[in-house]
């Protein structure tokens, strides 16, 4: 009878092992989907949520399970897209100094640097970075610290390695014609922004660059470029100021009537101008 028993529980106590082994895995299988979910909650927060609100993700996230320097990168990179850079840098020196840390989070946290004009930081920064990793990202604010240091030769070498390290190029093409635009460089500039146009026809910006471009070469055409009526409206305006500049005024005058007959609506900027030359207020 003793034997029975003996046996009887023996079987209970296997079946219980069992039991508590299955429930592990079952626990340990929830938690790899728990943190599958929470990835893909994490990407979705940092690419099509509100900024805002992926900042007060990020933070209930640390609070509930700090140290985790995802949540850090996460709350970081959300705070740059909330347009909060002093805040950014902040919690880009937490990432920075996790055992974890990453060349791909240095290059994050001089980018929060440059946005909140801390350049002599974001040189340190990227200095430190080992010349084996080579990104676009990296090159691009490499090339805009060399910018700002009016290290012309420097920057150009690093606006070219930028665009041969991306599919999508029109940004740091728009840059880099920015920086030939303000070193004096108007047809260099040109170039670059009818490449940078030819890779994202839909951005104003580079449109309005290229305007300032021909401006200052006295080229007073619109380029043969994608607009729509407004933005038209929107270039003449900028081609006039770009006359005025030149001391053209007369050539600005017709280039703002030009802009207020084109805009499909009232022409504010364009009538203020327009009234300033007439009354040969020039500011």
């Amino acid at each position: 009878m003793r034997q029975t028993l003996f046996i009887a529980l023996l079987g209970a106590s296997a079946l219980s092992g069992c039991v508590k082994d299955g429930e592990a895995e079952v626990a340990r299988a929830m938690q790899d989907v728990n943190v599958i979910d929470e990835t893909n909650l994490n990407d979705v927060m940092l690419t099509v949520g509100d900024p805002n609100e992926a900042v007060a993700y990020f933070q209930r996230a640390n609070a509930n399970d700090p140290g985790r320097i995802d949540f850090l990168r996460g709350l970081a990179k959300s705070l740059v897209r909330a347009g909060r850079p002093e805040d950014a840098v902040t919690a880009w020196k937490a990432v920075i100094e996790h055992a974890e840390v990453t060349s791909e989070d240095s290059v994050g946290y001089a980018d929060a640097l440059i946005r909140a004009d801390q350049w002599a930081e974001a040189e340190r920064v990227l200095d430190a970075i080992p010349p084996t990793y080579e990104t676009f990202e990296r090159y691009r604010l490499e090339a805009m610290v060399a910018d700002s240091n009016q290290e012309w030769d420097r920057a150009d070498s690093f606006y070219e390695t930028a665009v041969g390290l991306t599919t999508r190029p029109a940004g740091a093409l728009n840059n880099w014609g920015f920086s030939k635009l303000t070193r004096g460089d108007y047809s260099g500039a040109e170039r670059l922004f009818a490449d940078a146009l030819r890779h994202d026809p839909t951005m104003f910006t580079a449109k309005n660059n290229l305007v300032l471009a021909r401006g200052a070469q006295r080229n007073y055409d619109l380029p043969v470029i994608q607009m729509s009526q407004t933005e038209r409206a929107q270039l003449l305006h900028t081609l006039a100021l770009s006359a005025v500049r030149q001391g053209d005024v007369t050539m600005a005058k017709g280039l703002l009537r030009e802009a207020i007959d084109t805009h499909p609506q009232h022409f504010e900027a364009a009538v203020r101008a327009l009234r300033a030359l007439e009354d040969n207020v020039v500011n």
